[in-house]
């Protein structure tokens, strides 16, 4: 795997935050190795459970989890060069073919994803739907986002906001098809009742923000829930105002159905393409039931 540059891990400001980067930066040169936490610990410099707390509040991700993500990547970027299954395999250092299925979704915080992505390829397209303009945007893991908006140009200047160091293009006839009857099923199934469709999501956030994001897509069409009762729902009573910031921060929109989120009091709560857009997407919901 060719050597690749990752800035956000230049110029940190602190000797612990130094020590941090370089242990990531081995996990990163060497995914295919089983990193102990004291192996990890050593290279910064730390104690195994002062750094292994000082990393995950660094990073938004366990050094386990991190490793996880970094090994996953080189297993996919292995297939994508060609390669086989079980070459692809043994470069990102699983012991059997059963420890690709054992890894979870994974959840990167910007600052995690951008130490460890090389440049992605994203395809997109834009459309107009019965909700209005929506750029889809994918990479080959799934959609990685889905903005609704007013105008072609804004919708590609959010993208390229989203994800600077990637390669965008304008989606090939073949992903053009396959975004646009993803589109179609999604409206199909809020609008009409028709079959939930089963869409790959590419999701990148804090690992709450996953969470609250992977309970959001269970829910059934019409079908809404208060912030308390999904911050009770995924384990973390009382965080109510942190759900609302992960609806907040969704850039998927209708297929993370945040929309479906209400305050306590059954009034609409905000939305990040507008409470019109969110009542509307309630109202249609509701009388396709």
């Amino acid at each position: 795997m060719p050597h690749q540059q990752h800035p956000k891990l230049e110029n940190q400001p602190s000797q612990a935050s130094e020590g941090l980067v370089a242990a990531a930066r081995h996990i990163i040169a060497h995914p295919e190795e089983d990193h102990s936490l004291q192996s990890l610990a050593r290279i910064a410099n730390l104690s195994p459970s002062y750094f292994q707390r000082r990393f995950r509040a660094f990073f938004g991700l366990s050094p386990k989890t991190f490793h996880s993500a970094i090994r996953l990547r080189q297993f996919k970027s292995a297939l994508s060069e060609g390669k086989t299954i079980s070459e692809a395999l043994y470069e990102a250092g699983y012991s059997s073919p059963s420890r690709i299925y054992e890894t979870p979704a994974l959840g990167m915080t910007p600052r995690s994803y951008r130490l460890g992505a090389a440049k992605e390829e994203i395809h997109y397209l834009i459309s107009n739907t019965h909700f209005g303009l929506i750029l889809i945007a994918a990479t080959p893991t799934g959609v990685c986002l889905a903005e609704l908006g007013d105008s072609k140009e804004v919708l590609l200047q959010q993208l390229k906001t989203e994800f600077p160091n990637a390669k965008i293009k304008c989606s090939a006839a073949g992903h053009s098809e396959q975004l646009q009857l993803w589109l179609r099923a999604l409206e199909e199934h809020i609008l009409k009742g028709g079959e939930k469709p089963v869409i790959p999501l590419d999701l990148r956030g804090t690992a709450f923000q996953i969470k609250v994001w992977n309970f959001l897509k269970q829910l059934e069409r019409g079908q809404t829930i208060s912030y308390a009762e999904l911050a009770s729902r995924i384990g973390h009573p009382g965080a109510s105002r942190a759900v609302g910031s992960a609806c907040g921060k969704n850039k998927i929109a209708l297929l993370v159905p945040c929309h479906r989120v209400l305050r306590g009091d059954g009034k609409l709560g905000g939305y990040r393409w507008g409470e019109n857009t969110k009542q509307e997407l309630l109202d249609k919901e509701s009388k396709a039931k």
